[in-house]
Parts: structure tokens; C-alpha cells; sequence
């Protein structure tokens, strides 16, 4: 049997074993949700990490490199400053304010914190949450598929539904204790990847002498003036979807401990540097051995220079570093969205009195579902990864990015302002990612993010006024 395939087969194992291990610690909806919040900074810290980045930073982000050039340092630039700023200035306020309302979602965070049961921020926010939770998920699978392609040659479809598989599989029994623990392991793998394969790269184009042909122009993608402008804040916009993320800010709610935040915090910024970088260079490397035009699908580029570098049977290791980061940012997806449906809508909206046990029966059946949907959209999207995923991160980003950041630091904010925000920031990015002048002008990342912005504090403001 090949050798990658051998590793690959141990990966997967070990994955459905932590699912099957993590099932027996699942006893209520707050331990399906938010792992009963007692989970150790080093397991929080890793688990946002890998969750956080997904196919798009072992797949998208080289394959944009290789396609439009070194302007995309600005995209790993901004990202490392996105999770630093999220980290410092939201993880412990929200996990400290969420456990005194004892709110486990985002949406029960929202109406709990102003004292109030109001469901159309559930509704709203739900609508959101699957919306564009179904693109990301399924840009996931969608990574599964590629990757499989390249490394076993598997069809294309065959690689998404085993990754399908996997996923909605562990997530199903675990809960968010599957989520967090698999994502640990993922980490490490992903960090493993990230490292070593620019390192070698390096070495191999200095054996055979290969220039990278880097100047300061490149930097900005060979442009001028406004084009140039825009192209930097397009990257360092990146940055400001993390702090509306569902499934990272869910993170800071589970920690055990409020004073620990400070030590997931360290982590999570020290994996990201190497890790974006790493990214960035794989691309760069890729730039300097294959032209453009003699690569079909630019997303393939990292395992198809894996392949090439490493002896088969590590290369299924660094492999799994892809596998493992669609899977960590896709479990969370999912569990993020089966919350939304079972605890925001069928149990808090629909004050539906149901045990514990039946509640986490109704999580499963949800996630299940919400699996099912995007697989299909997978199979029959015909988008890139990276285009996928800078959707949903800015739709998401601009939704509660603000309502959050502004919940906890402004104490003028009111329910109709967050209400505001999160349709402002949803339907601007709807809008302005689908009129390619205006995405290309200036990006739906930071117009969508300042628009939301705008609506919550005219909408409190208002609210306060009356």
C-alpha cells in the first residue's frame, strides 16, 4: 500500500477515535456547545488557531500568492494583526459577560447582555450564521476534495464526501469536545506543514540556484497610486474578521479559567506568525519553480510541491496538515450553526422545554442536516476556495464583528443597534462582493465592516435619544 496513504489512514483514525472518546463526555447542551467551559488555555489556544485557519492558509493563500504575487504579504500581515487585536481587547470581556448571563451562542450573548429576550436578533442572527456558514463549510469539503486528488488521485467528488464524512461524523459525538480536542492535534500538524515545507523549498531553490525575484515594487503587486492602495488595505482588511468570527470568538467562551486568557493569547499569536508566513513563502516558492500557466488549479500548489520535496510517507504527513485544517475550521462551522438552529431558535425562540438529552439529540440531528446541504453547494460550486472564504469571512466579519466589539466596550449600545449592524454589515456585503467595480475599487471587507460599524452606533445613538 503507498505510504502516504498509510499515514493518512493512521490521521483519520485517530481523528474518529477522539470523536468516539469525546462521546461519552458529552452529556448536556453546554458541553455540545462550549465544551461545559472548562477547557485548558493550551487546548483553547490551538483549537482557535486551527479553526481560524482553514484550507484557505494551506490551500488559498498560497495558491493567491502564486497567482497575484507577493502583494499578498499584506493578507498575512493583517491576519496576524486581526488575531492579536481579537485576543487583547475581546477574549476576556466576552468569556467573563457570557458566563455571568450564561449565554453559550453569540445570539443568546446579544440578548441576554441588554436584559432582554429578544428574538429577532436570534432570528437575524441564525439567518446570518447559515448563510454564510454553508459557503465556508463547503469550501472546506471542497479543499478535502482537491487535496485527495492531488495526493491519492482520487475523483474529485469521492475526496469531498469522505471529507464530508469524517467531519460531520465526529462533530455529530463530540460536540465541541471533539471539536477542541481534534482541533489540537490539528494544529500541530498544521504548524508542521507550515514550517517545514518553506524551509525546504528555500533549500531546494538554492541548490539548483533559482532567483525568487523579490523587489519592493512586488510588494505592491507591481502597481501605483490607488490601485496599490487598495490592494494593501485589501490584505490588511483580513485582519478585521476575526473579531465577528462565530466560531473563534466561541473559543474565548469556553476557557475554564478568565484569568488563563492571557496564556491562550500568547500561543495563539506565536503559531500565527510562522504559520502565515510559512503560507505566504510556499506561494513564493511555487512562483519561483512553476509558471503560472503550467498549473491548472493554483490551489493544488502545497501538496503537489509536498509530493515533490519529501519522501512519500512524510509527505502524507504534511498532507494532513491540509486535511487537518479543513477539517478544524469546519467541525466549528458546523457546530457553530447546528447552536444557532438548536439552542438559539428550536430551544430559546420557540421556548421549547426539552431535557438535556433531547437537546443534544436535536444538536446531532441538526448538524447532520447542515453537513448534507453543504455538501452539495461543495459539489456543485465552481468557486476557488480563497474566493469562498473571503465571502463568508467578510459577511460574517461585518455582521458581528462590531455588534461584539461595541457590546463590550460601548455601553451606549441597545439591541436595535446590534439588530442594525448585523443586517447593514450581511446585506452590504451581499451587495458590494457582487458588483465587481466596487469590490475592486475598495474591498467588501473593510466597506462592509465600517458600514456595520456606522449602523450600530446611529441606532443606539437614536435609541438613547428616544
Amino acid at each position: 500500500m503507498d505510504p502516504v496513504l498509510i499515514g493518512f489512514i493512521i490521521y483519520l483514525l485517530i481523528i474518529l477515535g477522539v470523536g468516539l472518546w469525546t462521546y461519552k463526555l458529552t452529556k448536556t447542551q453546554e458541553d455540545f456547545i462550549i465544551a461545559g467551559r472548562r477547557l485548558n488555555p493550551w487546548v483553547v489556544a490551538f483549537s482557535e488557531r486551527a479553526s481560524g485557519e482553514s484550507a484557505w492558509l494551506l490551500l488559498g493563500l498560497p495558491g493567491a500568492v502564486f497567482m497575484a504575487g507577493l502583494i499578498e504579504i499584506w493578507t498575512a500581515i493583517g491576519c496576524i494583526l486581526g488575531i492579536a487585536f481579537a485576543w487583547f481587547v475581546i477574549a476576556r470581556d466576552l468569556r467573563v459577560k457570557s458566563e455571568e448571563h450564561g449565554a453559550l451562542t453569540i445570539p443568546e450573548f446579544f440578548s441576554s447582555n441588554f436584559g432582554v429576550n429578544d428574538n429577532r436578533i436570534r432570528l437575524v442572527a441564525t439567518f446570518i450564521i447559515i448563510f454564510f456558514y454553508t459557503f465556508y463549510v463547503s469550501a472546506q469539503f471542497n479543499g478535502a476534495g482537491k487535496t485527495l486528488n492531488v495526493t491519492f488521485g482520487i475523483p474529485h467528488i469521492y475526496g469531498i464526501l469522505i471529507g464530508a464524512i469524517v467531519i460531520v461524523f465526529y462533530t455529530l459525538m463530540g460536540g465541541f469536545f471533539a471539536v477542541a480536542w481534534t482541533d489540537f492535534v490539528q494544529a500541530i500538524i498544521m504548524i508542521l506543514t507550515l514550517v517545514v515545507l518553506p524551509i525546504v523549498g528555500f533549500i531546494a531553490l538554492k541548490a539548483i540556484d533559482v532567483p525568487l525575484n523579490i523587489s519592493f515594487s512586488s510588494l505592491f503587486g507591481e502597481k501605483a497610486g490607488w490601485a496599490a492602495f487598495a490592494g494593501v488595505i485589501g490584505g490588511l482588511s483580513w485582519g478585521l474578521g476575526y473579531a465577528g468570527q462565530p466560531h473563534l470568538v466561541i473559543r474565548y467562551m469556553s476557557i475554564k479559567d478568565p484569568e488563563k486568557v492571557r496564556i491562550s493569547r500568547n500561543i495563539a499569536i506565536a503559531w500565527s506568525i510562522p504559520a502565515f508566513f510559512g503560507a505566504f513563502f510556499i506561494g513564493v516558492i511555487g512562483r519561483a519553480l512553476i509558471s503560472p500557466g503550467n498549473l491548472a488549479d493554483a490551489e493544488k500548489l502545497m501538496p503537489l510541491l509536498a509530493t515533490t520535496f519529501f519522501p512519500k510517507w512524510f509527505a502524507g504527513i504534511l498532507i494532513s496538515g491540509a486535511i487537518a485544517a479543513m477539517m478544524s475550521t469546519a467541525d466549528s462551522q458546523l457546530l457553530v450553526t447546528t447552536s444557532a438552529i438548536s439552542e438559539d431558535i428550536y430551544h430559546r425562540a420557540f421556548r421549547r422545554k426539552l431535557s438535556q438529552k433531547t437537546l443534544v439529540a436535536v444538536s446531532r440531528l441538526v448538524t447532520f442536516l447542515v453537513g448534507v446541504f453543504a455538501f452539495v453547494l461543495a459539489i456543485v460550486s465552481k468557486k476557488l476556495i480563497f474566493t469562498m472564504v473571503s465571502y463568508a469571512w467578510s459577511g460574517l466579519g461585518a455582521s458581528f464583528g462590531p455588534a461584539i466589539l461595541l457590546s463590550l466596550k460601548w455601553p451606549k449600545t441597545t439591541p436595535n443597534g446590534v439588530l442594525a449592524g448585523m443586517i447593514t454589515g450581511a446585506v452590504s456585503t451581499i451587495v458590494w462582493a457582487n458588483i465587481p467595480v466596487l469590490n475592486n475599487f475598495l474591498t467588501v471587507r473593510l466597506v462592509s465592516f465600517i458600514f456595520a460599524t456606522v449602523a450600530v452606533i446611529v441606532f443606539s445613538l437614536l435609541d438613547r435619544k428616544k
